[in-house]
């Protein structure tokens, strides 16, 4: 069994996409040409992860950038073959709409500037595809997928642990009943955050902490494990307010989700990456990595051995994960999971 890290998982997309796309909203592309995509934001992520695998797409290509630093647009865009004529900013980004080139705007920002873009992009009849977490409120969200619906365009957010193999194998020995009825559920996820300075830090920008940014994949896992939605949420945060990263936003909760019938989920944002799924007769562990120490001693049942240069904690994003997303959101297929 393969993982499909974010690596590997956007490459996938845009192959399907031209072979599969049907429906007003998707993409009949024509024999041999590769969907174009406009990145907005030359951050970090955008720019050291996403940008540079590009070349070692097979199904999609960089066509455009969007970013509020002239120079550094202009020197990215001769680096990458991107011509002037597809470099934006955030005045003049709706321009995007005579720009026959751009299929997929792909959002790099931060949250809090998630749907202002999306439903700009949306309304420039343009496809897209937006990080996680989707924005900084469900009012937002909403307003997100209404744009997109009314525009007849694609909506798709950067979420990929339920459409990794290993995950997918744990959701169906977990619905089988192949380790028994169902009883409990742990996800740790967490990184450590170096400068206070980060957008991430600030509230406004991030909507919140750990539990924004990383306990999504916790929360996320527990409802594609189990098929189910929880019914109540107990939580407990741990955060120095002394220390200068946390001065707006928490900094570790550890929650526990009551599922019905007799299913307790629980989660750790700032812990050890991975999942365990307990039944009745036993346990199964889908672990990006190694299994934790305590889970060793329990004697869990480890997951499948990650793929060359997949490491426990962070796994690479690039070009799978570009073309594979756009197989899932814009050729018309719905991916497993609720999440």
């Amino acid at each position: 069994m393969t993982i499909v890290n974010r690596r590997h998982f956007v490459l996938a997309a845009g192959g399907a996409i031209a072979a599969t796309a049907v429906g007003s909203g998707a993409l009949a592309q024509p024999a041999g040409r590769k969907l174009g995509y406009a990145i907005v934001g030359l951050g970090g992520y955008g720019l050291g992860v996403i940008i540079p695998q590009f070349k070692n797409c097979q199904h999609s290509r960089l066509v455009a950038l969007v970013s509020g630093d002239p120079v550094k647009a202009k020197r990215v865009a001769a680096e990458y073959g991107v011509p002037e004529t597809g470099i934006y900013d955030y005045k003049n980004y709706d321009k995007i709409r005579d720009n026959p080139d751009i299929d997929i705007v792909y959002i790099c920002l931060p949250v809090s500037m998630h749907a202002e873009y999306t439903i700009r992009a949306a309304q420039a009849g343009k496809h897209v595809l937006c990080e996680k977490p989707m924005a900084v409120s469900a009012a937002e969200c909403e307003a997100m997928i209404a744009a997109c619906r009314k525009a007849g365009r694609k909506l798709m957010i950067g979420y990929r642990c339920h459409f990794e193999e290993n995950n997918l194998e744990a959701i169906r020995r977990a619905r089988t009943g192949e380790i028994g009825k169902l009883r409990y559920f742990r996800s740790e996820h967490g990184f450590t955050q170096g400068s206070p300075n980060s957008w991430r830090l600030k509230k406004a920008m991030s909507g919140g902490g750990s539990l924004m940014d990383i306990g999504i994949y916790a929360l996320q896992a527990a409802r594609y494990m189990t098929g189910e939605e929880p019914v109540a949420v107990y939580a407990h945060e741990t955060t120095d307010r002394k220390d200068p990263r946390f001065r707006e936003v928490e900094d570790m909760i550890e929650f526990q989700l009551e599922f019905a019938p007799l299913v307790q989920p629980s989660g750790r944002p700032a812990g050890l990456p991975g999942h365990v799924v307990v039944g009745e007769d036993g346990p199964v562990v889908p672990a990006l990595g190694p299994a934790p120490p305590a889970c060793e001693r329990a004697g869990v049942e480890r997951g499948p051995a990650p793929a060359p240069g997949v490491g426990g904690e962070h796994p690479p994003t690039g070009e799978a994960e570009v073309d594979r997303r756009g197989d899932l959101g814009l050729g018309g297929r719905r991916g497993p999971g609720r999440g």
